[in-house]
């Protein structure tokens, strides 16, 4: 008797939301790693997949190897096909574990793949593009953890300098005077592993176009292990999404034991049609692959590009 083929690998889940790409692999306790192309950054990186490579900048959540375990060969790959080093952005307690581990690395391979590790306080932003900042946002999970918006800093012109002409706007900027103000306009956010909290109610992730979002768990009597283990119930999400105004919330972080199907409907039951209606789950590929069809057929009878 032949033995039975083995399993189909994972497959990455893939849902756009003009003008992002949100793609990547999450089940909870495996693997997570979510990558926003059009923003230079991927999220979290379990396992790596070769579609990320190319993304100059990771932020880590946190430290369990489900979230990390891709790390080191990510740096590898990107040195070998000549993409430059990377970034690995992380919480400052996280900066010397993951340097020792690629220390380790160094040690098991006899060469150093060349990497950056920087650690951001909570608070704290660093530029991934021009005018576009990633800023760390403390979350609460079992070990020191982040959640992360990546915000535009748009600059316009102020109210009472509108109407001059531009030979006496370069002379009160050249005499100091502040002639533009900063609007700061949260694009993606990405809560990582946590549990329920106020944090997740600031601006950063109530105002941003896009939240990416873990929830673990979703039967009425899972509540006590998801505050055991400091992650969302679909509880909490129902909460969330009355403040965020997010045109997208995408779910990741579910387990194997959560068909899609079922979450679908549980979350049917517990948001109204236009909530339920914003929430996409990142693994649900039978429903994104429709829904993508739908955005192509659009762009088709509109002469619009996909892109647009």
């Amino acid at each position: 008797m032949l033995p039975k083929m083995p399993p189909p690998s994972g497959q990455v889940g893939f849902i756009y939301v003009p003008p992002y790409r949100i793609q990547g692999a999450s089940v909870a306790g495996e693997h997570t790693v979510v990558q926003v192309p059009e923003l230079d950054i991927v999220f979290d990186i379990g396992i790596c997949p070769r579609h990320v490579l190319k993304s100059p900048y990771i932020a880590i959540s946190h430290g369990h190897m489900d979230h990390v375990g891709g790390l080191p060969y990510w740096f590898s790959q990107r040195h070998f096909q000549k993409l430059g080093p990377g970034t690995a952005i992380c919480h400052p307690k996280l900066v010397d574990p993951l340097e020792k581990m690629m220390a380790a690395w160094a040690d098991i391979e006899r060469q150093r793949t060349p990497h950056e590790i920087r650690g951001l306080e909570p608070d704290e932003d660093i530029e991934i593009k021009p005018d576009i900042r990633l800023k760390a946002l403390e979350v609460s999970h079992g070990v020191p953890a982040l959640g992360y918006s990546v915000i535009e800093h748009r600059s316009k012109l102020r109210p009472e300098f509108h109407g001059l002409p531009q030979e006496q706007l370069r002379e009160l900027k050249k005499s100091g005077q502040e002639i533009t103000e900063t609007f700061r306009i949260p694009l993606v956010a990405y809560t990582g592993d946590t549990e329920f909290g106020p944090y997740l109610y600031r601006d950063e992730f109530a105002k941003a176009k896009v939240v990416i979002v873990e929830c673990t768990f979703f039967d009425a009597e899972h509540r006590k292990r998801a505050s055991i283990g400091k992650h969302l119930h679909v509880d909490d999400i129902a909460r969330l999404l009355e403040v965020w105004e997010a045109e997208a919330v995408v779910l990741i972080h579910v387990s194997r034991r959560s068909h899609m199907s079922e979450v679908q409907q549980v979350m049917r039951r517990r948001n109204t049609d236009d909530q339920a209606h914003r929430v996409l789950m990142l693994m649900d590929h039978r429903g994104n692959r429709l829904r993508y069809e739908r955005q192509t057929a659009e762009v088709a009878a509109t002469g619009r590009t996909i892109d647009a």
